[in-house]
């Protein structure tokens, strides 16, 4: 029997429905996991995705594309193939795709995470005869602690700062992981201000249901106003430009899984890593994919060697799929900005701390 999907030259093709998922090239039609652009790219003739991720889309690849949506669970028949979205828990409307033909069931994860937060559904198992899973942290080191213990070591952060007379600067993905920081934030300890990457997506996510507090004004007088009590979160370029200069002093932090590796944050110089990341860590990929109930997984994107090899430890049908997913990478740049004179704090891995006429690899141009 023939797999029920394959990579071709153009991405992940299902010839049975005639559709592609998470293609690399223009295709005729498009579905669509998450709007992280390795995964949506410009160009395709048409879109379909999970209804809730329908504004990410529009925001990331234009309003006028033409694109459909499914609400979680709902089955849609594409030339005889039942495909349906489930949640991924990665970023707002962030799915995993089901695809059912001919007794073969086959689920492509996409990115995703299984702790919970508050600004997208939550991750949701999904059996299935074969899973297709990322690999971004498939390394027995990354072990993420409870989110809460971040967001406290953040406010904490934040707060220490202001008793110095320092603005916090918190680099971030500008979709997901900011509104996600956006959320979890004590807000009432200062002002709180995104940059425009990140704000032009809010609406996006408010549309959603997802309650977000509303950022103070960024201009240059509220900005000088509030001088070492405020939380800048943005992407890492923004330190380049003069947006970032008007906020004098700081002390800066960056929140992602690679802040596990110390050599991460000496690199760019960070006084702070805060260990939060939008992907599933080891525990959380094998528990994951015990959950699918699945005799055969493809691993796609970050540690597929370690991944794969462990896998078949365990007796499954393990191999590794080429693509070109890339999940989250750490900007090869170092910001320009000199650092602040305080020390660097948290030295320890366990502390809290188309063709592709897109945007480059997920967040390159906007990218901490």
């Amino acid at each position: 029997m023939a797999d029920l999907l394959q990579i071709t030259a153009r991405g992940l093709y299902c010839a049975q429905g005639d559709f592609y998922i998470d293609p690399w090239r223009r295709v005729p039609r498009a579905v669509i996991t998450h709007g992280h652009s390795d995964h949506a790219r410009r160009g395709s003739e048409h879109y379909l995705c999970a209804t809730r991720g329908i504004g990410v889309l529009r925001e990331r690849l234009g309003a006028k594309i033409s694109v459909e949506g499914a609400q979680f669970g709902e089955s849609i028949f594409l030339n005889g193939v039942k495909v349906s979205f489930h949640p991924a828990g990665h970023v707002l409307g962030s799915a995993q795709v089901r695809v059912e033909h001919a007794g073969q069931v086959w689920v492509v994860s996409g990115d995703y995470k299984l702790e919970p937060d508050r600004t997208c559904d939550a991750f949701e198992p999904v059996r299935c005869h074969c899973f297709i899973t990322e690999s971004t942290f498939g390394l027995p080191i990354y072990r993420w602690r409870p989110q809460s213990e971040i967001f406290d070591g953040i406010n904490a952060w934040w707060r220490r700062n202001q008793a110095e007379g320092r603005t916090s600067v918190l680099f971030a993905y500008s979709l997901g992981k900011a509104q996600r920081l956006l959320a979890g934030i004590d807000a009432s300890i200062g002002p709180v201000f995104v940059h425009g990457t990140i704000a032009k997506l809010l609406p996006a996510y408010r549309a959603a249901g997802v309650p977000l507090p509303e950022p103070a004004h960024g201009d240059y007088a509220s900005v000088r106003a509030t001088a070492g009590r405020g939380l800048v979160i943005a992407p890492q370029s923004s330190t380049t430009t003069p947006w970032f200069e008007r906020f004098g002093e700081v002390s800066t932090a960056f929140a992602s899984g690679w802040m596990q590796v110390r050599q991460a944050r000496r690199r760019d110089s960070f006084d702070r890593g805060f260990i939060l990341s939008d992907h599933a860590d080891w525990p959380g990929l094998h528990s994951a994919i015990r959950a699918t109930g699945a005799e055969r997984v493809l691993v796609t994107h970050g540690s597929t060697g370690v991944m794969v090899r462990y896998l078949r430890e365990q007796g499954l049908d393990a191999d590794v799929l080429e693509t070109h997913f890339t999940g989250d990478r750490l900007e090869e740049a170092t910001p320009s900005r000199p650092r602040s004179p305080s020390r660097i704090e948290g030295e320890t891995e366990n502390e809290n701390e188309n063709e592709n006429e897109n945007e480059s690899d997920k967040e390159k141009e906007e990218q901490p």
